[in-house]
């Protein structure tokens, strides 16, 4: 009989990953994504809040031209001037409401819209900007209704 071929005999070294190796690197991932994405969602929450900045700047900007030619403040977001600022009352990711408007000041508030994922954002619900007496105020009011009246939280200086 004769010999076998040497070059038959050799294994072939595998090649690939086994099914372990692919359910080792599913689970690093995993784990990986589960830390990752919560903070990256923090992440872009705080990014967006300067839609909310923008929004109040407009608003504090506009109701010095307001002042500048009437009485008192503007009390009316939306409506065309002379009566009013002529400005959104939403953004992309906010709700601009005006309160408390007089002669000698007013509030600005932008809270978060539901249906968006700012809606999410449980530490700045709201950013509150107070001008009385020409003394400007920050503020935020978190998911709970407790209110930062430094502004320390949501207002970076």
């Amino acid at each position: 009989m004769p010999a076998p071929c040497p070059t038959l005999l050799r294994r072939r070294p595998r090649r690939g990953f086994t099914l372990i190796e692919a359910m080792i690197v599913v689970a690093v991932v995993a784990i990986l994504a589960a830390v990752a994405l919560p903070s990256f969602m923090d992440s872009i929450r705080k990014g967006r809040r300067s839609d909310a900045f923008a929004a109040i700047s407009q608003v504090q900007q506009a109701q010095e031209r307001f002042r500048a030619n009437n009485a008192s403040y503007a009390d009316q977001l939306s409506t065309a001037p002379p009566d009013g600022l002529g400005l959104n009352a939403t953004t992309d990711y906010y709700t601009i409401a005006l309160s408390d408007v007089g002669a000698a000041g007013y509030t600005v508030t932008a809270s978060a819209r539901s249906g968006t994922t700012q809606a999410g954002d449980s530490a700045c619900q709201k950013l509150v900007l107070t001008l009385t007496g020409g003394n400007l105020k920050y503020s935020s009011v978190d998911a709970g209704n407790v209110t930062d009246t430094e502004g320390k939280r949501c207002w970076a200086k």
